[in-house]
């Protein structure tokens, strides 16, 4: 990808100030140990060495289910992490390691687990089925979008973003169409089929469900906007997200990536660059933009259900002037506290209590590694678990 030069320095800083600027609608050093935090503004009622967020409740449709261990027994806090670089899903004891893979399909991006202990996962030939209990794909559901050939890589065809909705009837993917614009299909959970395809913009990184689930949003990466579809009726509508401006096309870094949908209003959240976060108001189309801290090209995005947003730092797009990679807490009143990261890093989970998260090394640009980084969010101390192939999407189950 052509790497498109942002505005100086100068020209890029926000201005000071808590005021957000409304607009209207139209890509650290050493392993383990303790990674001090960084640039942050320390909450009422949280001491400076930092606090964990609240503990996080899942969201409707997809509550916290748990993996059987030998002989039956339950093992909570399984992780299972999206393997891009192979056709598989990884298993992940957070204190072991890798503990078991299942054939999934080629090149998977994104997933999401249901209440019923179910995985969907979005790959390149098609949405497999995978049974967390037993471990085994149950099926795999083929795109009825035209993606071409089968192939892996940053810009392959095929499901990227993909969400269930509360009732955990319907299951939404972001389908890439190399070339074009993307579709969301929509996924009877019942029969395993697709039973609607909705056009949504130029590759669709991520995929959100409102939580009463009568909408869905599609993030998408190269035309610089959310498409907003009604869940009833499949109509669409656009919303530019943009905070950069559109100079550059698809050449430029200053893109949409993930989304987090914010349990307290529905507007969305998507950080850029460490320096803006736009809060999309997906009924109205407006953006406002409020200040980041992180100065870094970001990715991955999740939101705990007291509001507490943590997105992932891939590094810099600029050496001399952006900070490395790393992990940003962001409390709802905007304090942030920056967990520095070894190399880049892609998405992000967060355990049930709140306290830990794990962000995955996969990354879908060049220098990604194949595990994931434990963060303590209270002591900041960090440890890297080998884990998968080249991983992207995590789920805690």
């Amino acid at each position: 990808m052509q790497k498109f030069r942002r505005p100086s320095r100068a020209a890029r800083v926000l201005l000071p100030g808590a005021v957000a600027v409304v607009l209207l609608a139209g890509c650290a050093q050493g392993s383990g140990g303790t990674a001090a935090a960084t640039g942050t503004t320390v909450p009422s009622g949280t001491s400076s060495t930092g606090g964990s967020p609240a503990p996080a409740s899942p969201a409707p449709g997809s509550p916290v289910t748990v993996t059987p261990g030998p002989g039956g027994a339950a093992v909570p806090g399984t992780l299972l992490v999206a393997d891009f670089g192979s056709d598989s899903v990884t298993f992940v004891d957070p204190a072991r390691g890798a503990t078991g893979s299942v054939k999934a399909g080629t090149a998977p991006y994104g997933l999401v687990v249901g209440a019923d202990g179910r995985a969907w996962v979005a790959t390149a030939e098609g949405v497999a089925v995978v049974d967390t209990a037993s471990r085994e794909r149950l099926a795999l559901i083929p795109y009825r979008t035209d993606t071409g050939p089968v192939t892996t890589g940053e810009y392959r065809g095929g499901g990227m973003g993909i969400a269930l909705a509360p009732d955990g009837r319907r299951v939404y993917v972001g389908v890439n169409v190399p070339g074009g614009n993307g579709t969301l299909e929509v996924v009877d959970t019942a029969t395993l089929k697709v039973t609607d395809v909705v056009p949504v913009g130029r590759r669709p990184f991520d995929v959100d469900v409102s939580r009463d689930g009568a909408e869905v949003y599609a993030t998408n990466h190269d035309s610089f906007d959310v498409t907003v579809v009604s869940a009833g009726t499949l109509e669409t509508r656009r919303i530019e997200v943009a905070p950069y401006g559109t100079e550059g096309g698809i050449g430029s870094w200053l893109k949409p990536h993930y989304a987090a949908v914010r349990p307290s209003d529905g507007k969305l959240l998507l950080p850029f660059e460490g320096e803006r976060l736009a809060v999309v108001d997906p009924r109205t189309g407006r953006t406002a933009i409020e200040p980041m801290t992180a100065n870094t090209h970001q990715h991955g995005a999740t939101v705990t259900a007291d509001g507490t947003l943590l997105t992932v730092g891939t590094g810099p797009i600029d050496p001399d002037a952006d900070a490395g990679p790393s992990l940003t807490v962001r409390t709802p009143d905007g304090a942030e506290r920056v967990y520095p990261l070894e190399g880049p890093h892609e998405d992000v989970a967060v355990s049930a209590d709140g306290r830990t998260a794990y962000v995955t090394g996969g990354f879908t640009r060049d220098g990604y590694w194949d595990g994931l980084t434990v963060v303590d969010l209270g002591s900041g101390d960090t440890r890297r678990l080998p884990a998968g192939s080249r991983p992207l999407g995590i789920a805690v189950l």
